[in-house]
């Protein structure tokens, strides 16, 4: 069976080192891996993880071309990827950076509320959600940590009522550390799902696949956030939730197939 890692952070070789070290100093963690492209490939395969979706974030509206420049150019070597691309809230030409994310074949966008200091729900994004409907791009949120007000799950509603039929999948199944107010919140919405990275490790079992059958396992994708845990440690702890095997199917690798174009069969 395929098995595709829907939320992989990857950064350039000169600069991963520092960009890794940033994120451990931001959630005070260990980080697993080093965030290059080649160690990520290589250690996801020894796990039997056969697909990635990758991206970066930016937390500067300057850095937008070369991030989307490099994650198409990943994706262009390794037809096993598929990538998102980077946006900013105070781009200058947001269109035009849509514009670019789908001549670069990329196949949607990732936000991160709290890296990039903004709400979910900002004027100022309103447009971006509006592109990515308007061109069939995903949205993968970062959402949820209690130490943050920008990526409260409730701040998602105006949104989702707004761009009617925009997918838009809450990473850290719906708002990491605020599990059970996101499920209560946003799991009614049909278009809105999830993804179990940096979850699984912080609650039993039985409380993880609680909340992916309120959502419901077909609105349920599978992530590792590499590079902050062992691939291997984080397809155990999925292993160990019980759910069916339709159930595994979906969130393994058939949602994600279908809502980013791997075209898996």
């Amino acid at each position: 069976m395929p098995i595709i890692d829907c939320h992989c952070h990857i950064y350039p070789e000169k600069i991963a080192a520092r960009a890794v070290e940033g994120i451990g100093k931001f959630y005070d963690l260990p980080m697993e891996y080093n965030g290059t492209v080649s160690q990520m490939l290589e250690k996801s395969r020894e796990a039997g993880i056969t697909h990635s979706v990758v991206f970066s974030v930016a937390t500067t509206p300057h850095q937008v071309e070369s991030i989307n420049s490099f994650i198409a150019a990943e994706v262009e070597k390794h037809d096993n990827l598929v990538g998102l691309g980077a946006v900013h809230p105070e781009s200058p030409d947001q269109r035009a950076d849509i514009d670019r994310i789908v001549s670069l074949g990329l196949r949607g966008v990732k936000l991160h509320p709290d890296f990039q200091g903004f709400d979910i729900n900002d004027p100022r994004c309103m447009k971006i959600y509006g592109l990515c409907l308007e061109r069939g791009l995903t949205v993968l949120i970062h959402m949820g940590d209690l130490r943050y007000e920008y990526s409260r799950p409730e701040k998602l509603i105006p949104v989702i009522k707004e761009f009617s039929g925009l997918k838009v999948i809450g990473a850290h199944l719906g708002g990491w550390s605020l599990w059970k107010e996101a499920a209560d919140t946003l799991a009614e919405y049909p278009d809105f799902y999830v993804d179990c990275s940096s979850s699984l490790a912080f609650m039993p079992p039985e409380q993880a696949a609680a909340i992916i059958r309120d959502y419901g396992a077909e609105r349920v994708l599978f992530g590792t956030d590499y590079p902050m845990w062992e691939f291997k440690a984080e397809l155990e702890r999925f292993r160990a939730l019980g759910l069916s095997e339709e159930e595994n199917k979906l969130i393994l690798w058939k949602n994600s197939s279908e809502l980013f174009g791997f075209g898996l069969e």
